[in-house]
């Protein structure tokens, strides 16, 4: 009887810690590449991830080389990322030193899309506050 007692509880407490780790899904995604497989990557991982979980707050944030993903006219993935923004708990952040080094201004952005100062310092804080990492990469 301990036994099955002692059972149960476990298995309340992990089903509990399951479903608050659930409701505390935040993941920070690095893009910077140009590579259109990547782009392609990034759109499926997070429509995988949403659906998997719908509450799970993601944000994209974009640097370096794969600034093309988010400029309009320059990406395949233009209709995708408009899509994933109409997901409030999704945002797609741009570095802003990487938009001046490549003559890029905020009207060229898909309409949506943020700006941070810096792409870098957006990830490593993001970290900070307990949000995941994942570098897209194939």
């Amino acid at each position: 009887m301990k036994r099955l007692t002692l059972l149960a509880s476990m298995l309340i407490m992990v089903t509990y810690f399951v479903q608050a780790q659930d409701s505390n899904y935040k993941v920070v995604f690095d893009m910077t590449s140009k590579d259109t497989m990547n782009q392609q990557t990034l759109i499926r991982q997070v429509g995988l991830i949403k659906k998997a979980n719908p509450d799970a707050k993601l944000e994209v944030v974009v640097y370096g080389q794969g600034l093309d993903i988010v400029v309009k006219g320059k990406t395949k993935q233009e209709q995708a990322i408009t899509q994933l923004l109409a997901d409030k708990s999704i945002s797609v952040k741009v570095c802003a030193m990487t938009m001046q080094r490549n003559n890029v201004d905020k009207t060229q952005l898909i309409a949506g899309v943020e700006t941070v100062p810096d792409g870098i310092y957006e990830i490593v804080t993001k970290q900070q506050e307990g949000w995941g990492y994942i570098k897209i990469a194939h």
